[in-house]
C-alpha cells in the first residue's frame, strides 16, 4: 500500500486510471477557475501600472505563465515518454500524447502574446533572437511529436517513435531558459528567479504566479480529459482487432 493507504500502482493500468481521471477532473477544474479568476483580478485591478511600459505590460500576466508552461509541459511530456520507454508502460505513453496539444497551445500563446508585447516595446512584431527562435523551435517539436504519432498507424510504434523525438527535443528547453544569459538578445532577463528576490512589485508577482497555477490546473484537466479519450479509443481499436482475429 502506498500514500494514504492507496495502492497507486494499480492505477498504472489504463482501465483502472480511466475512472480515477474522471473523478479528478471536476476538482482540478474548480481549482483552475478559482485561481484564474483570482489571478485576473489581481493582474487587471490590483497590480499597479508599470512606470516604463504603462498598461501594455499587463500582457505579461498571460505571456510569462504561458512561456513557463510551454517549457514545463514539454519536460513533463518527455518524462512520461521516457518512463514509457523504460518500463513499457502504456499509460505513460498515453499521458505524453495527451499533454502535447496543450503544450503546443501554450507555446503558440507565448509567441503571439510576445509579439503583441514586442510591437510597442521593441518597435517590431518579431526578431530572430535566441529566445524567440528557440521558443519557435519548441512549437515545431510539439507539432512534430503529434504529427509523427498520427502518421504511424500502429499505436505501439507511434508511442515509441514519439517518445524518442520528445526526449531528443528536451535539449531545447535549457536553451530557451538560458538564452538571455548566453547570448545578447532583445528579450529582457527573468524578473523572477530562484536565487534572487523578484524584480517586480508584490501584486505583479502574485498575479503572475496565480495565473501560472491556473494554467497548470487547466493543463491537468485537459490532459485527463484527453487521456480518457485516448484510453477509450485504443480500447475500441483493440476490441475491433480481437473481433477481426476471431472471425478469421
Amino acid at each position: 500500500m502506498g500514500l494514504f493507504g492507496i495502492n497507486w500502482y494499480r492505477y498504472a493500468a489504463p482501465q483502472a486510471f480511466y475512472p480515477l481521471a474522471g473523478k479528478m477532473i471536476p476538482w482540478f477544474a474548480a481549482i483552475a477557475v478559482t485561481l484564474g479568476i483570482s489571478g485576473l483580478y489581481i493582474s487587471l485591478c490590483i497590480a499597479p501600472t508599470d512606470f516604463q511600459q504603462g498598461e501594455v505590460y499587463r500582457i505579461i500576466f498571460v505571456h510569462v505563465p504561458a512561456a513557463w508552461m510551454s517549457m514545463f509541459i514539454y519536460l513533463v511530456m518527455a518524462g512520461w515518454a521516457g518512463i514509457g520507454l523504460a518500463l513499457n508502460a502504456r499509460l505513460s505513453f498515453m499521458m505524453a500524447q495527451a499533454l502535447a496539444p496543450t503544450g503546443a497551445m501554450f507555446t503558440l500563446l507565448a509567441l503571439v502574446t510576445g509579439s503583441l508585447w514586442g510591437r510597442p516595446t521593441w518597435g517590431t512584431w518579431w526578431v530572430w533572437d535566441a529566445r524567440l527562435t528557440s521558443e519557435l523551435i519548441l512549437l515545431f517539436l510539439y507539432i512534430g511529436f503529434m504529427a509523427l504519432q498520427s502518421a504511424i498507424e500502429d499505436p505501439r510504434r507511434a508511442d515509441r517513435a514519439g517518445a524518442v523525438l520528445a526526449l531528443v527535443g528536451v535539449v531545447n528547453v535549457p536553451i530557451i531558459y538560458f538564452s538571455v544569459e548566453w547570448w545578447n538578445t532583445l528579450h529582457q532577463g527573468a524578473s523572477i528567479g530562484l536565487t534572487r528576490a523578484p524584480a517586480m512589485a508584490a501584486p505583479m508577482l502574485w498575479g503572475v504566479l496565480l495565473m501560472a497555477l491556473a494554467f497548470w490546473a487547466y493543463t491537468i484537466v485537459v490532459a485527463l480529459m484527453r487521456v480518457r479519450c485516448v484510453i477509450a479509443e485504443r480500447a475500441r481499436e483493440a476490441h475491433w482487432l480481437n473481433e477481426m482475429r476471431e472471425s478469421t
